[in-house]
């Protein structure tokens, strides 16, 4: 069963790529931004804990997180292979997704990470943000998440790297290109 972790800074083209991947890999995609969103909009409880964060621009608490998202793992068929968009963000995360995979009788197949240069993240956020009126996009939030994301969610690189699971993927160019160099990865992975 492949279940893929799609890794990269706000920005980079997970939610993109994420979607591609799941349709010609007959993968489940869970973003745990649009859970936090959905979790937002339905005015849950996980949802204003989430909101409170996102708002600043910070990472959501580890536990809000996992319980969002192994709610929804329980919900997919049992040999449903899967695409993380936007989880693990941080070591603990990595490590708690270990077990939540292990408990569901699976493993993580590989980390790939989108490669996007700083300059070419902040356009495609704020470009973002006019076009889809994200509030969390906005440049003082934008700066804000960058920063979280090189403090934070870099050490989970690393994390995936041990464990030989992690594959770099230029992330400019046409989306078609990109998805091309993330199909080559996925195939030789059968």
């Amino acid at each position: 069963m492949l279940n893929v972790v799609i890794f990269g800074a706000p920005g980079s083209g997970k939610g993109t790529q994420s979607k591609l991947i799941a349709e010609k890999f007959n993968l489940a995609h869970v973003s745990t931004g649009e859970l936090c969103r959905r979790a937002i909009h339905n005015n849950t409880h996980e949802g204003v804990i989430a909101k409170s964060y996102i708002d600043k621009g910070e990472l959501v608490p580890d536990e809000t997180i996992i319980d969002m998202l192994d709610a929804f793992l329980e919900k997919l068929p049992i040999d449903q292979g899967i695409i993380f968009d936007g989880f693990p963000r941080t070591v603990a995360q990595a490590e708690a997704l270990i077990e939540i995979m292990k408990e569901h009788g699976t493993k993580v197949s590989v980390l790939l990470n989108l490669e996007v240069e700083k300059d070419e993240l902040m356009t495609r956020l704020l470009k973002r943000a006019e076009t889809e009126d994200r509030s969390d996009d906005n440049m003082e939030t934008i700066k804000k998440r960058l920063e979280v994301y090189e403090e934070q969610t870099l050490p989970v690189i690393e994390f995936y790297r041990k464990k030989r699971l992690y594959k770099p993927i230029k992330g400019v160019g046409d989306i078609d290109d990109i998805f091309g160099r993330i199909s080559e990865v996925l195939n030789s992975l059968k």
